[in-house]
């Protein structure tokens, strides 16, 4: 759980670099502990029977895995991801994030963020860097409705005020794709990626 004294903590990092009427809460991982910014994390899924935690693979008529999917491999945790906040706080408040497999394979651009790309059979799909036709924006976290400590990922187009929920579709062989979606929200929780998890990662990449 989320100590008072890490709260305190909290609190007097995001007051200092936002106005008083900024109400950023920080994001927990799925312990209730906060989440570093810049940490490293496995996404996994509220719901289980569904498939696994978050992973790449390729799609559609791609020869490198660019697509972010939920993996079929419903034991899998899939790959780790970073997440950072441009807010200069110790750990992730709610709000715009940037996020990134920690390690990509050797055909894909690096380095790598998760974008938005349009124009796709699966519709505006979240893919890491190498196409063209990215959508200018970002993405925001914002707290779930499953459970305590879930959340859930929305993407904001620059040229407009709307941010649309990122959700899953079907990619035919069992993965789920993440796309913009106003069906099956896809909520997850944080899981902590240790240090020796993350280099053996990178390793095998």
């Amino acid at each position: 759980m989320l100590s008072p004294t890490l709260l305190t903590l909290f609190v007097l990092f995001t007051f200092t670099l936002y106005p008083p009427s900024t109400t950023a809460q920080p994001v927990l991982d799925m312990y209730g502990e906060p989440a570093q910014n810049g940490g490293t994390f496995y996404i996994l899924p509220v719901i289980r029977g569904s498939g696994g935690g978050i992973d790449q693979a390729a799609t559609g008529n791609e020869t490198c895995p660019l697509s972010v999917v939920q993996t079929r491999n419903e034991v899998s945790k899939g790959k780790p991801v970073t997440i950072t906040s441009p807010a200069k706080t110790l750990f992730i408040p709610q709000g715009r994030v940037s996020v990134g497999f920690i390690a990509v394979p050797t055909c894909a651009s690096t380095p790598s963020t998760w974008t938005v790309v349009e124009g796709l059979s699966e519709a505006s799909a979240v893919k890491i860097t190498g196409y063209d036709n990215t959508l200018r924006g970002g993405f925001i976290i914002e707290k779930g409705s499953s459970i305590d400590y879930s959340y859930k990922l929305s993407f904001c187009a620059s040229d407009t005020s709307v941010c649309q929920p990122i959700g899953t579709s079907s990619d035919g062989l069992g993965n789920k794709p993440l796309v913009l979606t106003d069906t099956n929200t896809f909520e997850f929780v944080l899981q902590k990626v240790s240090s020796s998890s993350s280099s053996a990662c990178i390793a095998s990449a």
